[in-house]
């Protein structure tokens, strides 16, 4: 019977014992990706609960503008608001202002105007929230093959230690093979969350483009009715 005991064989397979046995080259690939790990868990913790907080100060924000009687007052409440609602509602309504500052209104030039400023600014509110999600897409789409560079480079090792000791038992062989194929493994753990928070990242971000461009057509629709309310003010231009 063997009676050899296993619990060597198990410590010597641990992840810090794989590392710390493990070739120069394939120590700098485990470490990259470790902290691209590392950079991708920040991304993803720091957007979720961000964009967590601003669906729910965009509910409230909205909610009160609707119930608003008097849009000037509204305005001097949150023009310091960085939300990015507010940020589009005082893009709106500045150039409203400034189109409607004369004695004539050129109705048309002013919905223009105001459909092209509005526009701009959930173009760009939505950059601004966007940012550093490519790193996401990076990390899961290189990350693999960097944890497969590090294996094939471990079992290139593993196998230039066979031919010097000239001897091919397990025990020559399996820590090399465990070393490069922790690597592979290092690059996965990398990029499936990258992948998926990603993917699922990106959902969240179009569906508030969508409620953003929702709330600057409802704005301009606002707006564009002021304007048939003052008639004596508005010449039509051909």
């Amino acid at each position: 019977m063997n009676n050899l005991p296993i619990a060597p064989t198990a410590s010597l397979l641990s992840p810090v014992t794989l590392f710390m046995q493990a070739d120069l080259i394939v120590k700098v690939v485990m470490i990259g990706l470790v902290l691209a790990s590392v950079w991708t868990w920040a991304i993803i913790l720091g957007h979720g609960f961000r964009l967590r907080r601003i669906d729910k100060e965009t509910k409230a924000f909205e909610a009160d503008f609707w119930k608003s009687d008097d849009v000037d007052r509204f305005y001097e409440t949150h023009r310091k608001s960085q939300l990015p609602t507010a940020k589009v509602f005082g893009a709106g309504l500045t150039e409203w202002r400034r189109s409607t500052a004369g004695a004539t209104v050129d109705r048309e030039g002013t919905r223009a105007r105001l459909a092209t400023s509005m526009g701009a600014a959930v173009a760009a509110e939505m950059d601004e929230l966007a940012d550093r999600l490519n790193v996401l897409a990076t990390v899961g789409s290189v990350a693999p093959f960097v944890g497969l560079f590090g294996t094939v480079w471990g079992i290139m090792k593993s196998f230039t230690d066979i031919a010097a000791q000239q001897n091919t038992s397990l025990g020559v062989v399996a820590p090399g093979i465990a070393e490069a194929l922790f690597a592979t493994a290092l690059g996965l753990f990398a990029a499936i969350p990258a992948v998926v928070a990603y993917n699922r990242l990106g959902h969240r971000l179009n569906r508030y483009e969508a409620r953003l461009n929702r709330f600057a057509d409802g704005f301009h629709a606002t707006l564009s009715r002021e304007l048939e309310i003052e008639p004596e003010r508005i010449e039509e231009h051909d």
